[in-house]
């Protein structure tokens, strides 16, 4: 069931693109590439994994980012960004399968917080804050039917 929570503001490190549905996959293997230029600079994640989607447009591409919570803003370079994800409330919901699903799960979430008349932090297809929170590590957890995985809306608050 999808509540609504409360949260801070969070630096985070990421790689960010513009691509289309079917390149999405492709595009998500790249995440290692965060982990390595953290690594390279002795920086530490404090939290997991995401993508943030800040374009939604099925027809012209989405624009994403995979990105890494860190504890304190760094400054880019080359193709690495960075960003606060913004405080406030968010909707949340947890998913429990393959990523796959997730279509589905965001339609499900969408439709409940337009039955609770909930508005969302978007103008048209760019959006505030649109995670995916990949709470299970591959290496720990190699079934994806067993991974979970948050999804979280940012509310215009």
């Amino acid at each position: 069931m999808p509540e609504i929570v409360e949260r801070s503001e969070q630096p985070y490190v990421a790689l960010r693109a513009k691509v289309r549905m079917d390149e999405i996959a492709t595009f998500a293997r790249r995440g290692g590439e965060v982990f390595g230029w953290l690594a390279a600079r002795g920086i530490t994640p404090v939290g997991d994994l995401f993508f943030k989607y800040d374009v939604v447009d099925m027809e012209n591409g989405l624009v994403i980012e995979i990105g890494i919570p860190v504890e304190e803003r760094h400054t880019g370079e080359g193709e690495i960004v960075t960003g606060v994800l913004p405080a406030g409330q968010y909707v949340s919901h947890t998913h429990h399968g393959h990523p796959d699903g997730l279509y589905q799960a965001t339609g499900d979430l969408l439709a409940w917080a337009e039955k609770e008349g909930l508005e969302w932090d978007a103008d048209g297809d760019r959006w505030g804050a649109r995670l995916e929170v990949y709470k299970s590590d591959p290496m720990e957890v190699p079934d994806m039917d067993q991974w979970e995985t948050e999804l979280l809306f940012r509310l215009r608050g």
